[in-house]
């Protein structure tokens, strides 16, 4: 599996992880920040963005995407940092290989199942009629009964390519609805020693108290953070907070 890759900077490398129905984009302003003093790669995850789509889609599956992009490049050990989805793939990374990560980041999501709640977007996503001349508008309209908060729509949309004579969604949306129990799910066990920062949206309810020693069963070192004025998208809601803790982190 080949990743499509936003790359740049130099110096010590460090990984940015989208999470589900994202893109490498989605880090925008904190990677261009970060790479001040770091090489900074921010893949496309498999059935997203400009990589391919494959049918399996759980897990170790995306962590061994990663850990074949740190090898081929010669990443290793590669800071990682994740959100959402991406952060239980960079745990899943860390347990299964844990010498290609030097330390890492978790914004926003913990090592446990989660209830179906983003079906219908998948959902509503396939449903949407892709017709000749669609525009943004239109599409954002169609999506509106399923999907009522405008932001999210708006994120949503960002993969919707419009470019053609008839849109089409780059994201592999087959792929990703069969396989939306492995993506609530975290299956992976195993423990990672190296240093852990977990942070929290202080609107978001993804991360509980009850999930810290879930976390600290996998990784002993981790220390956990709470981003203030943010929800789920903690990097979009508040950038500089998070820049705040993961830069002096990151080192």
């Amino acid at each position: 599996m080949r990743l499509n890759v936003i790359e740049m900077g130099e110096g010590t490398p460090v990984l940015l992880l989208h999470g589900l129905f994202g893109a490498g984009r989605n880090w925008g302003g904190i990677q261009k920040r970060l790479a001040q003093r770091h090489r900074v790669l921010a893949p496309d995850l498999r059935n997203h963005g400009e990589s391919e789509h494959a049918a399996q889609m759980d897990y170790p599956a995306m962590a061994q995407d990663v850990a074949e992009l740190i090898a081929r490049r010669g990443l290793a050990p590669a800071a990682v940092l994740g959100h959402s989805m991406g952060g239980k793939v960079a745990m899943a990374l860390a347990l299964r290989h844990p010498e290609m990560v030097s330390r890492l980041v978790v914004a926003d999501i913990a090592p446990v199942r989660y209830p179906p709640a983003l079906r219908g977007y998948v959902a509503a996503l396939r449903a949407l009629p892709l017709t000749p001349g669609l525009s943004r508008r239109e599409a954002d309209a169609g999506l509106e009964a399923a999907i009522p908060e405008a932001g999210i729509r708006a994120f949503l949309l960002q993969s919707l390519d419009f470019g053609g004579d008839v849109p089409h969604w780059k994201l592999g949306l087959a792929e990703i609805a069969a396989a939306m129990p492995a993506i609530e799910d975290f299956p992976v066990t195993g423990r990672f020693e190296g240093p852990v920062l977990v942070l929290a949206g202080e609107r978001s309810g993804y991360i509980k108290p009850e999930h810290h020693r879930v976390f600290r069963a996998l990784f002993p070192a981790a220390r956990f953070a709470m981003i203030e004025r943010a929800g789920h998208w903690v990097h979009a809601d508040n950038p500089n907070a998070v820049l705040a803790l993961t830069e002096p982190f990151l080192g």
